[in-house]
């Protein structure tokens, strides 16, 4: 059977009458931020403390080649949410304070569908504990009641303070801990005949990285971390991330700051269990981009250089799914996934129908949950600002605007990502096609040429490079 390119989403939205909504698994997401596969047990890294991670993984599936539609922060959330890339739902870049939060922050979402609403409307209740980023932050939406989140991208990991259901609360303490605390307030109100959705995105491990506890520090003591890169510095290293390469406290931090997402999750599980929940809660694991942490001589994102870049790591995520029983244990699905995928697996795998939304290139790869394994064509679509991609099975087209150059990637001769092929004879037949593949794509979704890109959005942009 084949799997073909569309979503599952558009308003009106339908009640799915032939099942009572009281059957349908809960779903717990976690999603990291600035978490690249490779910094997990799961994924490879065997110094990296992820124990309950990795028995999630161990536990159910997990894609070996998921990736970020767009190598940073909002945008990316957008598009987990709403199934649409950059140009079509308008955030092309991290929102700066401005845009996120206080009396001038809009509402990014307005006119844009979204899985929350759809399961809010299909019984579900959902719950938010963490980081939102996506515009009025203070403001519970989008279909969620219980809200607790620190408004903003970033800060710092000591004495914070949330906003829980529009009451502003002093955390003294560990803001991981923190996004713990409010995430089992959620699960300890939720009742057994009442299917719920909760969403729990870590701030950690972005930067700063001011602040860990002792008990998650104490692991990396005597680590090497050999899962650390040290290459010579990329020389369009954002200069702003410059000064952690090589840098043994920086890699004990993140490493740190991974260890509490950990410790996290594993108290999330261990409520879901006391409260005879874990039978019927489907667990989703996450991040919103990747990270290199010395990769490609990077330290940072996608905005980790000048041009920006999609190397694999600031694009390549976990995806991990759990559902014992229901989903099969240790399996490892190969097909190429997105972040726009995941709003119709999610829709398709709980039962909720709804019509195609024609905006969102999403396909749902929900059949690989229940252990099939369906046709799928490995072909995936990026875009972050002046940059579009296009990645097949062992090529990687990137396409920046005139002031900058573009880039071919042969990942299966190359998978280090050393040598750009792009004024190669030998691709340019490649490169050709793949470009007009990228074009064809982009103008198929309403979006302006590249070089217009600024016209997609109405946000304050951060100025690189200047």
């Amino acid at each position: 059977m084949s799997v073909t390119r569309r979503a599952v989403l558009a308003a009106p939205f339908l009640h799915l009458a032939s099942r009572a909504a009281a059957t349908r698994p809960n779903v717990v997401m976690f999603m990291t931020d600035d978490h690249s596969a490779w910094a997990t047990g799961a994924y490879g890294c065997a110094e990296m403390q992820t124990p309950h991670i990795d028995a999630l993984a161990a536990g159910g599936a997990r894609f070996t080649r998921a990736f970020a539609a767009t190598p940073v922060c909002s945008p990316s959330r957008f598009t987990y949410l709403t199934g649409r890339m950059p140009s079509t739902h308008g955030v092309q870049d991290w929102l700066r304070p401005v845009d996120s939060f206080g009396p001038n922050s809009r509402n990014w979402l307005a006119g844009h569908p979204t899985y929350s609403e759809v399961l809010a409307r299909n019984g579900y209740t959902l719950g938010l504990s963490g980081k939102w980023h996506m515009g009025e932050d203070e403001k519970a939406q989008a279909g969620f009641t219980y809200w607790a989140t620190i408004p903003g991208g970033g800060g710092p990991y000591r004495d914070v303070t949330f906003v829980r259901n529009g009451q502003r609360i002093a955390y003294p303490g560990f803001k991981t801990d923190g996004v713990g605390d409010y995430a089992l307030e959620f699960l300890d109100q939720q009742k057994a005949d009442q299917p719920f959705y909760l969403y729990v995105p870590f701030y950690a491990p972005h930067t700063p990285y001011n602040y860990q506890p002792e008990a998650y520090r104490k692991p990396y003591e005597n680590s090497p971390f050999s899962c650390f890169p040290n290459l010579p510095k990329h020389p369009s290293q954002n200069p702003g991330l410059a000064q952690h390469h090589g840098n043994r406290d920086s890699k004990h931090a993140f490493s740190a700051l991974v260890r509490g997402v950990d410790h996290t999750v594993g108290r999330v599980v261990e409520m879901l269990e006391r409260k005879g929940l874990r039978g019927n809660t489907t667990l989703v694991f996450t991040s919103d981009q990747g990270w290199a942490a010395g990769h490609r001589g990077v330290w940072g994102k996608g905005n980790g250089t000048w041009p920006l870049n999609m190397y694999e790591p600031a694009i390549h995520v976990p995806m991990i799914w759990n559902h014992p029983g229901r989903i099969p244990e240790g399996i490892a699905p190969a097909p190429m996934i997105s972040s726009y995928d995941y709003l119709p697996t999610l829709l398709d795998y709980l039962g909720v129908k709804s019509p195609a939304d024609p905006k969102s290139p999403g396909r749902s790869y929900a059949a690989f949950l229940r252990g099939r394994n369906p046709r799928w064509d490995n072909r995936l679509y990026f875009e972050y600002r002046n940059v579009r991609a296009v990645r097949t099975e062992h090529l990687k087209y990137i396409e920046r605007t005139r002031e900058h150059p573009s880039e071919l990637w042969d990942l299966e001769a190359d998978p280090d990502e050393t040598r750009n092929r792009i004024g190669e004879p030998a691709y340019r037949k490649q490169v050709d096609n793949l470009r007009l593949d990228l074009a064809r794509f982009f103008t198929g979704y309403g979006a302006p040429p590249l070089e217009q890109w600024q016209t997609t959005t109405k946000q304050e942009l951060t100025e690189y490079g200047r």
